[in-house]
């Protein structure tokens, strides 16, 4: 881990070596932010460069401890969280095992759990009104078969930033301390998590990249996520977005066989 300037605004990516967490820390890097990424594998490719990276298990907690008391140990302007763990395939709440639904749980909401508490304090500390970007999903409004560990401890990790908003939340809307907003993709995006549970030969010519966040990203380091606290947006692959409370995100969810039922 490389030292950098001390004069730099500073921001945090919580699994941001590959996926949309990924595209949020270039995003904020080419801003000008120091970024660093925490996550198990490094940031490769172009842009890498401008990351910092520090090697972190989400299922290690003292090594997630550590990780996020040397990320907080000056002011933060910008959090985001995007480490997630799907499962390795879809699969009936049956099949599912115990480890599995764990880690899910490790992952997917006990990490959120642990960066929010370490890095709040950070984050309140800057100049300018801290943002937390929290990466949600469309399975937060739309359980499916197959997939009720990931469907629970996304809705379960929504549910916390929504309390968090609204314990943040003052009588003067736009003078908040601290500015929570999360944000999902309206389709299917292509990562190297997805690519691990698609087929050789699949076409991802319809699925969204990760970069579709990086207008967003680029919005919240220009003003701190001004307007925007306690949001839910959807972003689109041209980079737009919009509330959830204009429509509800499309359903990935698929049927099971009838082969595969009870």
């Amino acid at each position: 881990m490389t030292a950098h300037g001390h004069n730099r605004r500073r921001a945090l990516v919580v699994g941001g070596s590959t996926g949309i967490g990924r595209g949020v820390a270039q995003a904020w890097a080419e801003e000008g932010l120091d970024v660093l990424v925490l996550s198990r594998s490094a940031p490769s490719g172009p842009g890498s460069d401008r990351l910092r990276w520090l090697a972190t298990d989400l299922t290690d907690a003292a090594q997630v401890s550590e990780s996020l008391a040397l990320a907080a140990d000056q002011p933060l302007h910008a959090v985001c969280y995007s480490a997630v763990h799907y499962g390795d395939r879809r699969a009936l709440f049956r099949d599912c095992t115990e480890a599995e639904w764990r880690r899910q749980i490790d992952v997917n909401l006990h990490g959120l759990w642990l960066t929010l508490s370490r890095t709040l304090p950070a984050l309140r500390r800057a100049d300018d009104p801290g943002v937390f970007l929290g990466v949600s999903s469309e399975v937060v409004y739309n359980a499916g078969p197959g997939r009720s560990g990931y469907a629970a401890s996304k809705a379960a990790g929504a549910a916390l930033l929504d309390s968090l908003a609204q314990e943040e939340s003052t009588e003067a809307p736009g003078a908040e301390a601290l500015r929570v907003v999360q944000a999902l993709p309206a389709g299917m995006v292509d990562t190297p998590g997805i690519r691990r549970r698609r087929p050789d030969g699949f076409d991802y010519s319809a699925y969204m990249r990760p970069e579709s966040f990086a207008p967003l990203a680029r919005e919240l380091s220009a003003t701190a996520g001004a307007g925007l606290h306690g949001a839910h947006l959807v972003v689109d692959g041209a980079g737009a977005w919009y509330p959830v409370s204009e429509r509800l995100p499309v359903s990935q969810s698929r049927a099971i066989p009838a082969g595969t039922r009870p």
